[in-house]
Formats: structure tokens, sequence, C-alpha cells
């Protein structure tokens, strides 16, 4: 298992020569033979933790799905079930989102489309079964003009970018964006993360360029580069900043750019589907995510992660996390167990003895309680698609679909993950003093997160080798780019807008018939008041108004310029001394960007006003604490 016959990276078909060592560059960062060793010890711990406990999890069984069933659950998940089916004669709200995608995204759709169709027509189903081509040319024919009438996103291709032109008045595009970008004189690093523009047309354009050597995740590149994030004017969005409603719209997205993304890279994107199995409804080990929560939210309201997972990650930070061997040395296995026991009947009651729990063994609890999750913490749907990302050929892609694969995890995974991976950080930031590493910290905890029990099947050897070099390499990943996996990409955000503009278009459109058919059955004179649109009176100009109706009852008229930011507008409310100003920290309190073609959205203090006003200036600002 170790005799290091295959190389530690992607590409599994190369053989290390005879007697030729690994890399043992000096780097921190490189993984090599020896790195492994923690990962195969980590798998025996996980066993004799198994061999102790002897009630086995009932195995999770992954249901194989029918022909044309994973593509039918994948375009019910993107919000298009309304193509095909019975409901297929009320698609106008998907014909809105349709015309919002890239000729990459669209791809995608269309392919599931026409898989889904045929496997109808084979079965003779009863529904009114539309061509794929007629979907998509619906949007370019008279009556499929979106909405305004104004025609879909084309795509055309420059030199070296995907520029997307929209019909629409508004300033922004789901592409490169017309607008300049405030970096646009400096040439893109091979290390520049470039959100304005879709994940898949940048590998499509890639694809279709010589400059294929960009940050290989595959050959022998094992060092993690600097990647950075390009700054955007108009604020970077965080997983959060977004209202609920806009949220569904990022998912749907994300979903459809994931696949087109993995479809232009030939790698297979395949949903799993797990048939329900009866888990635990309380206590704390083998409980559901969902459950716990509603089990803690009673005990602590608005609680977003498990009471005992934050409890046992402070239980390792209050000894110090300069022990050596933090994370990779175990607890004792029966200790483990015994403590297990006795936290199950004694923690919700307040009654167990922290005391008692050695740091080594709060560490083995906190990866015994991810592991013993009835449902893997990267969940069944996407456990796969997430080990897949070490299939992708370069680093900057692989990073690419974490991003949006944790767009597509469940809220509370996503924030039990975000949770552990600050933690494993804050491991790592000692590594002088306890020797772990990130390349030691990702083999500790990728057999955790990665070899799920519930899926039972046992893979011979090597490709368990070639496993484990690939989930410990997007472990990895995960921890040293974890800011940049909670970002939102503009370009997901920019179609968010669109979707939300030409649902209003059509909204006022309906207004408008209504207010048209209520005149003529009822005296004109009662219904001639124009309604009054809010912030069209005593606003000036280059002027927004901007309120804090839960802080204070003044609001402040602010005239934008070219340099005003959003942590600009915050700070002169602060220094205001009226209503609850004086008892708040500039940390709690946020200017947020409310209405016109976003739901809601919570501003970045770098975000220059001025251009963020141009992209929405129906817009109403309002400055307020992330809780109110």
């Amino acid at each position: 298992r170790r005799s290091g016959q295959y190389t530690m990276n992607h590409d599994h078909s190369k053989k290390t020569p005879e007697g030729a060592s690994f890399d043992r560059s000096g780097s921190q960062d490189s993984l090599d033979e020896l790195s492994m060793d923690d990962y195969w010890k980590e798998l025996e711990n996980i066993h004799e933790t198994r061999g102790n406990n002897h009630e086995e999890p009932v195995a999770l069984v992954v249901k194989e799905p029918d022909e044309g069933e994973l593509e039918e659950e994948w375009l019910k998940e993107a919000g298009l079930s309304n193509l095909f089916g019975e409901s297929s004669g009320d698609s106008l709200e998907s014909m809105v989102f349709l015309s919002t995608l890239t000729r990459t995204q669209k791809a995608a759709v269309e392919k599931r489309i026409e898989t889904v169709t045929q496997t109808m027509r084979k079965k003779n189903k009863q529904h009114q079964i539309p061509d794929v081509r007629d979907i998509f040319k619906l949007q370019n024919d008279s009556k499929g003009k979106v909405c305004d009438g104004s025609e879909p996103s084309t795509v055309t291709t420059s030199e070296n970018k995907y520029e997307i032109q929209d019909g629409t008045k508004g300033n922004f595009s789901l592409g490169t964006g017309e607008r300049k970008s405030p970096l646009e004189d400096k040439p893109f690093l091979d290390t520049d993360i470039n959100l304005e523009i879709s994940f898949s047309e940048q590998a499509a354009n890639f694809k279709d360029s010589s400059a294929g050597n960009m940050c290989k995740g595959a050959g022998g590149d094992t060092l993690l580069p600097n990647f950075r994030l390009l700054k955007d004017k108009t604020g970077t969005t965080k997983i959060g900043d977004l209202a609920p409603q806009d949220m569904k719209k990022v998912y749907s997205l994300a979903l459809i750019e994931l696949t087109a993304l993995y479809d232009i890279l030939g790698t297979e994107f395949k949903q799993q589907k797990a048939v329900k199995i009866k888990t635990k409804d309380s206590g704390l080990f083998g409980v559901p995510l969902s459950i716990l929560l509603e089990q803690d939210q009673k005990k602590v309201p608005g609680t977003k992660i498990p009471l005992i997972f934050r409890k046992l990650i402070a239980q390792i930070e209050a000894a110090t996390l300069e022990t050596e061997g933090l994370l990779r040395i175990p607890g004792v296995a029966t200790r483990i167990k015994s403590l297990c026991q006795e936290l199950e009947a004694k923690f919700y009651e307040g009654t167990f003895n922290w005391e008692n729990v050695k740091q080594h063994d709060a560490a083995s609890l906190l990866k015994l309680f991810i592991r013993e999750l009835p449902q893997p913490l990267l969940t069944v749907e996407y456990l796969k698609a997430f080990q897949d990302v070490q299939n992708l050929p370069t680093r900057k892609q692989q990073l690419q679909a974490l991003n949006l694969l944790v767009l597509l995890l469940p809220e509370a995974n996503r924030d039990t993950l975000k949770v552990l991976l600050e933690f494993l950080q804050r491991v790592i930031d000692h590594r002088d003093k306890n020797k772990m590493t990130l390349k030691n910290v990702a083999m500790v905890m990728a057999p955790n997160l990665f070899t799920f029990h519930g899926f039972g099947s046992k893979t011979i050897e090597q490709s368990e080798f070639v496993m484990a070099a690939g989930t410990a390499n997007i472990m990895r990943l995960m921890i040293q780019y974890q800011k940049l996996l909670w970002t939102i990409p503009k370009f997901i955000v920019n179609q968010v807008r669109k979707q939300n503009t030409e649902s209003q278009k059509k909204e006022k459109k309906d207004k408008a018939m209504k207010k048209l058919l209520k005149k003529m059955a009822y005296d004109r004179e009662k219904h001639e008041k124009q309604e009054k649109t809010p912030n069209d009176a005593d606003v000036p100009q280059g002027v927004i108004r901007v309120q804090a109706p839960h802080l204070s009852k003044v609001s402040m008229a602010i005239q934008l310029t070219e340099e005003l930011k959003a942590g600009d507008i915050v700070a002169r409310f602060l220094s205001q001394k009226s209503g609850n100003v004086q008892t708040l920290k500039k940390e709690e309190v946020f200017l947020y960007e409310i209405g016109g073609n976003i739901g809601e959205r919570c501003l970045d203090n770098d975000t220059y006003m001025k251009d963020l006003y141009q992209l929405n200036p129906n817009a109403e600002w309002v400055i307020k604490s992330k809780q109110s």
C-alpha cells in the first residue's frame, strides 16, 4: 500500500520509475510518501474505533437511477421541471430563467432536456414533450422575446474573453461586463480568480486557446499557488449576504454552471441519490444535522452550528493549539466510546464533566462526530462530485468547482463545514509548535470527510491509494482557499439581477393590464391618482438617501462621488449620536442594498457606491446590523 508505486498527484497513469523517490522538496505544501502515512494511520484508527462500536451503522444505499431519471431530477433541482411533464404549459418563468444563461450553461441544460425527452418518448408517457430545440428557439421568436421584447443573451468570442451582450438596458452583463473593471489595465495573471466571466465559459475559452499550461493540477506540481480574487468595485458578495429568495436562484445557477464546467472538462457529473434509511431522531452522534439543529435551537435560538460541534472545538482550543500531533494522535478507543455514551446521556442536561476530556480525546470525538453523521457532511448528492474535483485539469478549475459545490451544500452542512475549516486553519497557524502543516492536517482529515461508512463498498488497494492522494489534495484546497470558496461569483449575482429585472417587467405588465381592466369597469376618477415612487421625491440626481429604521429616526442624504465607499457611509452614520447608534460597534453594522434588481445584499465596506448605484439605481439603501 505504501510502496511508492504511484505518484502523489492527479495524473495516476504515470508510474514512478523503479527506485525513484518521491519529490521531497522542502515545501510545507508538497505531498510525498511520508505524509501519506498519516492518512493510512488515520484509517486504521477509524477502523479500530468502529471495531469497538458494536452498533454497526446502517449502510446507506445509493440508488442506481433508471435511464433519464438523473437528468429529470437534475432539471427539478435546477428549477426547470416545468419544461417537461404535466406542468410544461406554465414555462414563462423558465423562459426568463433560460434567457439569462450563458452559452455553455444553455448547452448543459439542452443536453439534459434531450435525454429526458428521449426517455419519455421511449416510455410513451402521456405528457406534452417539447422538442429541446423549440424550448431555446422560443426565446428568439417574437412570441418568446423576454418580457420587454429584448433579445436574449448571445455569446461572442473575442480574443481572450467571452462577452455576453444582453439587450437589457441595465448596466450589468452576465459575462465580462461592458463596464470597466477597476483592475482592467492590469493583465490577468494565472493566479487571478476572475469572478465576472462564467467559469465554464472560461474553460471553453481556455480549451480553445493555446494557453494550456496554467497552474496545472496534474503533473508534478503539488505546490499551491497564491490565488487572489480580483477586486470588484461593486463589492464582493459572500455567502450569507443575499436574501433567501435570491439564494434559491444562486443554487439553481450554481448547479447548471457546475454541470456545464464538468461537461466542458470531460468529467461526468452525477448527483448520487440516497435511499432513505431510518435514523436516530435524538441524541448527539449519528443524528442528522437538521434534527440536531432543531434540538439545539430550542436551547439556543438562532444557532446554526450543532452545539456539541462548537463545544468540542472550544474544548480542543482551551488547552492550546501548540500540542504536538494535534488531530493526528488519537485518543484511546475504549475511552472515546465511554465518553460518547456519557455525552449522549448528560450533554443536554449540562451535567457532563468536561474536565475528564483530554485534548486528544476531544479531537477524536470531533472526527467521530463528522464520520457518524447518517449522511456525509459533503452530502450524498455531492460527495462524488467533490471527489471528482481531483480529475479536473488545472488548480484554478478545481478551485472554481469547489466554489460552486460549496454553494450547492445545504445551509446547515455549509455552515458546519465553514466552522471546521476555520478551526483547521487555526491549528495550521501553530504548525511551528504542533508540527501539523497543511498537508498533515489534510491527510488526517480527508478520511473523516471522504471515506463515508454508508457507501460500504471496499475498493481495491490501487484505487484506494489514488483516492487517498486525491481526496487529501481536495482537503488541502478547501483549507487553503476557504475564503475564496465562500464567495458568490459576480457572474452568478448578475444573472440573479437580470432574472429579477425580467420578472419585475412581467409583473409591471400584469399590473398595468389589471389596472386597465379596472379602469374600464369603474369610474375613471377614482383611479387617476398615480402612485408616487419612493425616493423620487426630494432626492436630486447623484444623491442617495440612506436610512436606518432599526437604529435611528434620522435618514441621511449622501452625495455620491467616485471614491465614496460603503464603509465611509457606515462610519458617517456611526459618528451621529442619535438613537441606539452609540451602543453599536463598527463591525456589527453594514450597509444593505435592498430592492431594485436584487432582493437584499449586505455590502462589503470596500464597495464603491457610485458604481453600484449605476448597477442598481432603483435600490433603497439601509444601514442595519446582521441580526435585525
